[in-house]
């Protein structure tokens, strides 16, 4: 094999592993369990010069595939390890993969990946202070170094420090989470503290480079433009549209104060630092590869669009590409093709544009679907919702079904009869001006607490369709702050806005289906092409999607119009 990488199923391990397999080289994964070739075929990696076997480092290697060059990126990253724990794999583990290569015949490169913290360490690790993670890192970094020398392994050693990218939801993502959730008071440390990134991208090409260059080196591979730890985070909460903390708690007090009142994994507050590394060699190394290394703001904004999206790994995102852009002023979150949809999808409440995954996923053209302004993920905007969809609209350069659900029906009729030429057609579905007023007790100030502790097996029941992850995301998103107030707050508008948005009608000069559950009918009768879904409610997107997607239609007009 032209190389075999150690720690396969890692988050930089599986990354490293579909770099050099796009470079064409014959790789072997070493795993304990095949959860690799999922995941690389699920991103559309050649799996042909692909062998994986199956081995536990912490025991002496034995007949595995000879290799030109050894990548070890396996290691436990976890914090509360105990001492034994962490050993096994980051010490005993590093020592027996060195073992193994030092016996290979043509063995060029063994690269041993290590982390940025080992150059603040003074050589003798140190398990009853910052941790065992920390000390057993510290320890391995000594233990390969002195072993090669004595082998005469060719050796480099990369400290990455926090590496960020798809995927990564430990270390700095917990505290991204925090601030997502509106669970980040204060922010830990002081207005010095130092947190380096480096994106998965630019690591494994840096890795990928250094077998064909000379041994010996050892490289600290970090962006040293890093803003600082407070800038860092109000860049990121800038770009989600959130508030970010203005104080600060020094590391000192955090480590003085209990953990049940501060929320600080203690093993993270070493991490807190102003210290500085040594890069220079690095640089030096990725400027002679022709490795430019992305801007750290963009590469944080790109994370936090991966980390909202899945959920910070307890969802999977239902279409790419997403994220978030300014829209009438402020952040708005946008599923799918801005520029060329068939479909605009707008979401109805409590939910967001997940609501339209099941549909989307039978419709053949690309979507355009965001979140409403101050719902879902967005942001609140200061400007009425009728002025954001014209702004999210003007990127928009073909004339898509305009579809909206319940609540988001008035502003997409007015849209439609102000820019007839925008669209190729409207379909209102449980159009909420059309139907009975939500309940009282739902617009009223008391629907806010109860929204935003409702558990989405709850919610599912009162809205009255399954408990999928389209009800999922939606309660979660009821728990950040000032969400479900929202919420409460468009329902009691609703009730104003009703004769106004039915004017509309009568002006309408676009082709136009409204689609409604036989559980949830008019109220009256409109003199336009009906659908009534039998056995749906409010929500038919949800409960039958395969009957709601060919009512859509094509660019040029929905269905039977």
């Amino acid at each position: 094999m032209d190389a075999i990488v150690f720690g396969a199923t890692g988050f930089i391990g599986r990354s490293l592993v579909a770099e050099l397999l796009a470079r064409g080289q014959r790789v072997a994964a070493a795993v304990r369990k095949d959860t690799l070739t999922p995941w690389l075929a699920s991103r559309g990696v050649d799996l042909r010069a692909l062998e994986i076997v199956t081995v536990d480092i912490t025991r002496p290697l034995a007949e595995l595939p000879e290799a030109r060059d050894v990548y070890n990126a396996a290691g436990r990253f976890a914090f509360g390890l105990g001492e034994r724990e962490a050993r096994s794999v980051n010490v005993t583990g590093a020592l027996n993969v060195l073992e193994w290569a030092a016996g290979l015949p043509r063995l060029r490169r063994l690269v041993h990946i290590s982390g940025y913290r080992v150059s603040a360490a003074d050589g003798s690790p140190d398990y009853a202070g910052p941790g065992a993670y920390e000390a057993s890192k510290c320890e391995a970094d000594l233990a390969v170094r002195t072993r090669a020398g004595e082998l005469s392994v060719p050796l480099t050693i990369v400290n990455p420090s926090t590496v960020i990218g798809p995927g990564q939801y430990i270390g700095l993502a917990a505290l991204v989470e925090d601030l997502w959730n509106g669970r980040l008071p204060a922010l830990p440390g002081g207005p010095d503290t130092f947190l380096p990134i480096t994106t998965i991208d630019h690591l494994v090409r840096f890795l990928a480079e250094i077998p064909a260059s000379p041994a010996g080196e050892h490289y600290w591979v970090l962006d040293d433009d890093t803003p600082l730890l407070p800038e860092l985070i109000r860049t990121v909460a800038a770009h989600m549209g959130v508030r970010a903390p203005r104080r600060t708690v020094p590391v000192g007090l955090l480590r003085r104060l209990p953990r049940r009142l501060t929320g600080a994994d203690p093993e993270t507050l070493s991490f807190l630092s102003a210290d500085r590394y040594p890069t220079a060699s690095a640089r030096a190394f990725a400027a002679r590869a022709g490795l430019a290394v992305p801007p750290a703001t963009d590469a944080l904004r790109a994370w936090a669009d991966d980390l909202v999206a899945a959920r910070f790994g307890s969802a999977s995102p239902w279409r790419s590409p997403y994220g978030f852009h300014t829209v009438a002023g402020g952040p708005t979150w946008v599923t799918g093709d801005r520029h060329s949809p068939s479909h605009v999808l707008l979401h109805g409440l409590p939910m967001n544009a997940d609501l339209w995954a099941p549909v989307a996923a039978r419709l053949s053209g690309p979507v355009l679907a965001p979140d409403l302004p101050g719902l879902g993920r967005s942001a609140p905007s200061d400007r009425p919702v009728e002025e954001w969809l014209a702004d999210l609209m003007s990127p928009v350069r073909t004339r898509p079904v305009l579809v909206a659900h319940s609540l988001a029906c008035g502003p997409a009729l007015r849209f439609a009869v102000d820019h007839p030429d925008r669209v190729g057609g409207l379909v209102l579905v449980s159009p909420s001006f059309l139907q009975a007023p939500a309940p009282r007790f739902a617009r009223s100030g008391l629907a806010a607490p109860v929204l935003r502790r409702m558990p989405a097996a709850r919610l599912a029941r009162t809205l009255g369709v399954p408990e999928g992850p389209e009800v999922r995301s939606a309660a979660a998103d009821l728990r950040r702050p000032g969400v479900a107030r929202r919420v409460a707050a468009s329902l009691r508008g609703d009730i104003a806005e009703r004769r106004r948005w039915r004017s509309l009608l009568d002006r309408l000069n676009v082709p136009v289906r409204l689609v409604v559950g036989s559980e949830d009918p008019l109220v009256g009768t409109v003199g336009l092409p009906v659908t009534e879904i039998a056995g749906a409610g409010h929500y038919p997107q949800l409960t039958h999607p395969d009957r709601v997607a060919p009512l859509l239609g094509t660019a040029g007009a929905p269905t039977g119009t």
